[in-house]
């Protein structure tokens, strides 16, 4: 038993440990994403030494200090994402229809052909945009009845896992799509106008992620975060970011975008709503991101039923209250993160001012 305790803890160490080193191999920020799991699993393992191991030997305590390191290492990084944290963004005051956004964002998988399952989301719940990734000109095709009640579109259909389509009720203006770090991956930027007749900006991205089949390193990905996140800094406009990062709520990368672009995460304090996988129930991470800037307050976010994708469509309502939101606190840079930040979009030659 005393081998079998000493194997876990040192794999339940390293699996802490490793992402600690920055380097950009998938391999090794792979072990970003469980980290919930891993929490659960080092929970497991000190109550599992508690109750086998002899607590008068050296070694047992060194393993049980070991297992509880990591565990509250793991909690540190979770526990924002649950309602025992403070909130981030604040309720929404009782919403105002004129200022309030509902953006439904959904990886369809591209291959999945079970349209009639976002269609009818869309029908229930009336989002103001959609935002569709993954999705190729069959699904195009598909969504195209959307258009007599979402006349607003920006639409690129790729049969290579990175097409986005965006149906909108409500006006769109100065709509671009961009290719920012990869071409073949492209990000969509507009500036959308409330009922109100306010504009907000709106960016919707799907950066490629770090693995066996796609990028070997998560320097694209990250460095395509960095540049969004340091153009949206640059304006004190009211902004939403929103998409598959490919990137859990809790990485590092995520953390590092939240800071250099100012932007707030209404997860914090409220939950995981984890998207990503469907099929999985034990193997779920967030994926599938709002973002938005001060100016805004939460009116709800919610997970939705899945349509067939590996992805749970996300909805979320946000009110723009500018008033309320003032002292709503983001992340806040340090030195360290601005060096890293430049660091990362040198790695790919990006340029903030390639965003719109």
């Amino acid at each position: 038993m005393l081998l079998i305790l000493l194997i876990c803890t040192i794999v339940i160490a390293v699996a802490t440990l490793l992402p600690l080193w920055r380097h950009p191999h998938w391999s090794v920020r792979s072990f970003d994403f469980p980290r919930l799991q891993l929490a659960v699993l080092a929970a497991l393992l000190v109550i599992a030494q508690l109750m086998f191991l002899d607590l008068g030997r050296p070694l047992s305590w060194v393993l049980l200090l070991v297992a509880a390191g990591s565990l509250a290492a793991q909690l540190w990084w979770v526990l924002p994402y649950t309602p025992i944290w403070p909130k981030e963004v604040k309720d929404a005051p009782t919403p105002d229809p004129e200022r309030t956004l509902a953006i439904l964002t959904s990886n369809v998988l591209t291959h999945n052909r079970n349209a009639e399952a976002l269609l009818a989301l869309v029908d229930e719940h009336e989002p103001d945009i959609l935002v569709t990734l993954e999705s190729d000109k069959w699904w195009e095709d598909q969504l195209a009845v959307l258009e007599g009640t979402m006349p607003y579109s920006i639409k690129c259909p790729l049969d290579n896992l990175y097409g986005m389509h965006v149906f909108s009720r409500l006006p769109l203006h100065e709509p671009e799509v961009c290719f920012l770090i990869e071409k073949g991956v492209p990000s969509m930027h507009a500036f959308v106008e409330l009922r109100s007749g306010e504009k907000i900006r709106v960016r919707f991205v799907h950066p490629a992620p770090p693995s066996p089949t796609e990028n070997d390193e998560s320097t694209e990905r990250d460095a395509e975060l960095v540049i969004v996140g340091r153009r949206v800094a640059d304006n004190d406009e009211p902004v939403i970011v929103t998409g598959d990062l490919n990137d859990v709520a809790w990485s590092e990368t995520t953390r590092l975008f939240r800071k250099v672009s100012g932007l707030l995460d209404p997860r914090v304090g409220r939950g995981f709503y984890s998207t990503f996988h469907a099929d999985y129930r034990i193997l779920r991470w967030p994926l599938d991101h709002l973002f938005h800037s001060h100016h805004f307050t939460l009116d709800s976010i919610t997970r939705l039923p899945s349509i067939g994708s590996d992805h749970f469509p996300l909805l979320t309502r946000v009110v723009l209250t500018p008033v309320r939101g003032q002292d709503q606190e983001p992340l806040r840079p340090d030195d360290d993160d601005r060096n890293l930040a430049q660091e990362i979009a040198q790695s790919e030659k990006a340029d903030k001012k390639n965003v719109p």
